[in-house]
């Protein structure tokens, strides 16, 4: 390993992958993102309690992809770098963004209001999670 970039942040935690649509769509179809929303919930609390069964599942669908599985010795040591986790990171967002400024890839993002965090603070109250921020990148 060169790196463990989560070394980088505070926590050792910044966002990878967020759950994106149009505020458009979100207005037309808040039921269909919200299902989306609580399956995406449901889906990290299974992995996170069934750590060895993700693994194999998604090792399993990396060979149904790719004709080849990760070997133990690289797919362990990943495996435990990762963290599942329902908060997009908000704050991480910004300054990832920023890091991409100051290295000439982007010009400076307008990030206000790229986030609308009011459906899934909804499923996660639902499901007896703590909620979410959105670090001033919300929706007014």
């Amino acid at each position: 390993m060169l790196l463990d970039e989560s070394s980088l942040w505070p926590g050792k935690k910044f966002v990878i992958t967020n759950i994106v649509v149009s505020q458009t769509f979100l207005k037309e179809h808040p039921n269909a993102v919200e299902a989306v929303l609580r399956a995406s919930v449901e889906t990290d609390k299974w992995i996170n309690a069934h750590p060895d069964q993700a693994k194999a599942a998604a090792n399993k669908q990396l060979e149904a992809d790719s004709g080849k599985a990760l070997p133990a010795d690289v797919l362990d040591p990943a495996w435990k770098s990762i963290r599942i986790t329902d908060d997009p990171l908000a704050s991480t967002l910004d300054t990832e963004a920023q890091h991409a400024v100051e290295a000439g890839l982007l010009k400076e993002p307008k990030l206000k209001g790229i986030y609308d965090l009011t459906l899934l603070n909804k499923v996660l109250e639902s499901e007896g999670e703590s909620t979410v921020d959105d670090a001033g990148l919300g929706v007014e």
